[in-house]
C-alpha cells in the first residue's frame, strides 16, 4: 500500500557528513523517528481542528509512570544483519511533570567501527503533555553537543543553551515558534494518544517539533491495518502501519521508503522500524518491554 501524504525526514546536518553514517542515522530514526519526524524544510499547512490529544487528566494516556520500552537496532550489509546498538525510553511521574528518556548506544564489541552514546531528556506538562524543558547530549563519533531547551508557550519562545559537552562554556540564543510546540520526545509519547486505528487509511494528525534551533511543522501519516506482522524474535502482533517518505542525500537514496509497525491496541507502542540507507538498511526491533499500561492485546 503506497502512502497517501509525505512526511519529510530531517536527519541533524552532523549525521550526513560521514560515509559510516548508518549508526548515527539507526540511533537518530531511533528518536528522531518512532513516531515522528523532523523535516528538512518548513511547509506550509493548514493548523488541524485539534493539534494535540486532550488534556491528560480526561484522556486515558496509551503510557503510564514506569514505562520501559527497549529496541535493538540492526544493520545490513551484504544481506547480513549485525546487531549495532540498543535504545532505551522510560516514563516517570515526577509530580505536576511527566519525565520522559531516551537513551542510545552502540555495543561495546561495535564500538572499533563507531561509536554512539546518546541521550534524551524531556519534561512535560501533565495536563497540556507539552514540553517545559528539555535536555540532549549528543556524541556520535567525533562529534559532541549538549543542549537545553527552555520552553515557553504560553509567549511562544524557546530559549536554548548549547555547548559542546556537558559543564562546558554554553551559547545562548532565543527563537520564536507557534503554538504547541513540541520536542522530539514529548512528541513522540504525545502522538501515541491519537487513535489512528479508529481512522481511514490516510488520516494524518499535523503537529510542530522544535530542534536544532528551528520548527518544524510536519504530519503524521497512517496506511493501514497490518493484522499479522512477525517482530523479530518476539511473536506475531496486530499492527498499525506508517510509511513515511524520506529525503535523499547521505543517508537516503530517492526512492527510499521507510516503514514503522505500531502495536494495535491502546499501548500504541512501536515494534518495527524498517528503512534503506545509501549504504544497506537500517532495522529497529522492540526487544523487551516493562510497566505497560493496558494489557498488551497485539500481541498474537
Amino acid at each position: 500500500m503506497e502512502p497517501f501524504a509525505k512526511i519529510r525526514v530531517y536527519i541533524p546536518n552532523h549525521s550526513i557528513m560521514k560515509t559510516n553514517n548508518w549508526i548515527n542515522a539507526s540511533l537518530g530514526l531511533a528518536t528522531l523517528f518512532l513516531f515522528g519526524s523532523l523535516g528538512t524544510q518548513l511547509l506550509p499547512q493548514e493548523k488541524p481542528t485539534a493539534s494535540k490529544p486532550a488534556d491528560s487528566g480526561t484522556v486515558d494516556l496509551a503510557f503510564q509512570h514506569g514505562e520501559r520500552l527497549t529496541y535493538k537496532i540492526y544493520y545490513n550489509l551484504n544481506f547480513i544483519w549485525v546487531p549495532a546498538g540498543e535504545v532505551t525510553f522510560q516514563v516517570f511521574d515526577e509530580g505536576n511533570q511527566l519525565h520522559y528518556k531516551a537513551k542510545g548506544e552502540t555495543y561495546d564489541s561495535y564500538e572499533w567501527f563507531f561509536t554512539v552514546k546518546d541521550e534524551y531528556d524531556s519534561w512535560v506538562d501533565k495536563n497540556t503533555l507539552l514540553p517545559n524543558y528539555s535536555e540532549r547530549s549528543v556524541n556520535e563519533g567525533d562529534y559532541h553537543i549538549f543542549e537545553k531547551i527552555s520552553f515557553n508557550q504560553s509567549a511562544k519562545k524557546m530559549t536554548v543553551w548549547r555547548a559542546p559537552k556537558k559543564g562546558e562554556k554554553e551559547e545562548k540564543t532565543e527563537h520564536p515558534v507557534q503554538s504547541d510546540c513540541h520536542d522530539v520526545l514529548s512528541t513522540l509519547y504525545n502522538l501515541r494518544n491519537y487513535d489512528f486505528g479508529s481512522q481511514a487509511p490516510g488520516y494524518s494528525v499535523p503537529f510542530r517539533v522544535f530542534m536544532d534551533k528551528e520548527e518544524y511543522p510536519l504530519k503524521m501519516n497512517y496506511v493501514g491495518r497490518d493484522p499479522n506482522k512477525r517482530v523479530y524474535k518476539m511473536g506475531k502482533y496486530k499492527t498499525l502501519k506508517f510509511q513515511p517518505e524520506v529525503i535523499a542525500g547521505n543517508v537516503f537514496n530517492e526512492d527510499d521508503k521507510m516503514t514503522v509497525w505500531v502495536s494495535d491496541d491502546a499501548n500504541r507502542i512501536p515494534l518495527l522500524i524498517e528503512s534503506p540507507v545509501s549504504v544497506g538498511s537500517v532495522k529497529m526491533v522492540l526487544k523487551e518491554y516493562w510497566g505497560l499500561k493496558h494489557n498488551f492485546e497485539a500481541k498474537i
